[in-house]
């Protein structure tokens, strides 16, 4: 009990300034653990636990990626006092749990939200992650680009860090409406070696400089309750994609480029975003690329009410090109 005593003590709140150098060191011990961890669905996650019954980590992947309750010796001092200055520790029955959860991606590892993300500022970190981070590589891997790059509601920060490794941008820009989000992408960018700006906001409400390329992954969900990074609005959960895109598109430089991931509900065949996209942005200013990446995601969604004429989800991807004149 007296081991728990002095973890206790580590668990007040450390400062924000403290934290940020903390979790960059935590990222950096993972890495140097060798540590790899893909975040699977929800769904997969709750499966994967209830079938093997295990309810307390016994290595690293059970603790940073299963979210599992864990003995303090488990893990070597450093690192546990390295994520109780990080605040990514919490007492739960007599047993420590990360509240950080951390993902890898190519040579990166990103911090997010622990398992179940549930808060109202949760950071998610799932299979729309690595679509996003493969739509990416794809369309800016053969044609590198510079100038200004912003990741519209970056939450981790993969969007922003994925394509700055395939450009050579003169300024990066990581925004977001979620606090909790810019510091772990601070965070993530930093262990990654990316030197961003961070800037909180809705959209390119706060973004005044003309931006040469424009990455985002919006929320796409609808009806659920309105939390920060679920609730994709009306138009069956594509409204804040369609507004977002419209936006960063009035600031795009001539031969600017945004790279849009998203969700699309399909309702009796036709993809309802597609549409509206399409019908707001004139074709004599912007060149739009639009396919399907997953015709199939998010299946569970559709017992949901705002579902209930909905045949299927798609996930999307959208190439929106400036014309010059």
């Amino acid at each position: 009990m007296a081991g728990l005593t002095m973890v206790e003590a580590q668990l007040d709140e450390p400062s924000k300034a403290t934290a940020g150098r903390a979790r960059v060191e935590l990222l950096e011990r993972l890495k140097g653990a060798g540590y790899q961890f893909v975040a699977p669905s929800v769904a997969t996650h709750r499966r994967v636990l209830r079938r093997d019954g295990q309810t307390t980590a016994r290595d690293l992947r059970d603790v940073f990626g299963w979210s599992l309750p864990f003995s303090r010796t488990l893990l070597e001092p450093g690192l546990v006092d390295c994520m109780a200055a990080a605040g990514a520790l919490r007492l739960r029955d007599g047993l420590l749990v990360s509240t950080l959860r951390a993902a890898s991606l190519g040579q990166d590892i990103f911090l997010h939200s622990a398992f179940p993300a549930n808060a109202p500022d949760a950071v998610f970190f799932g299979p729309d992650s690595y679509r996003f981070a493969n739509f990416l590589v794809h369309e800016l891997g053969d044609a590198p680009r510079s100038g200004v790059l912003l990741d519209i509601g970056c939450g981790s920060g993969v969007g922003g860090v994925v394509a700055a490794r395939c450009m050579s941008p003169s300024q990066i820009i990581l925004a977001d409406l979620n606090p909790t989000a810019l510091d772990l992408a601070r965070a993530n960018a930093a262990a990654a070696d990316v030197a961003a700006w961070f800037v909180r906001g809705d959209g390119v409400a706060n973004i005044n400089e003309p931006l040469d390329v424009v990455v985002a992954n919006p929320p796409f969900i609808a009806g659920d309750g309105g939390r920060t990074y679920r609730d994709g609005g009306d138009l069956h959960g594509a409204q804040v994609s369609l507004d977002w895109t419209l936006a960063a598109a009035g600031k795009l430089a001539p031969s600017g480029l945004m790279l849009l991931y998203t969700g699309s509900a399909i309702v009796a065949g036709e993809d309802l975003f597609r549409a509206a996209l399409f019908a707001a942005l004139p074709a004599e200013r912007f060149a739009i690329d639009y396919h399907e990446l997953d015709p199939d995601i998010f299946g569970g969604q559709l017992s949901a009410p705002a579902y209930r004429d909905v045949e299927r989800i798609a996930a999307v991807g959208v190439r929106i090109e400036r014309w010059t004149t």
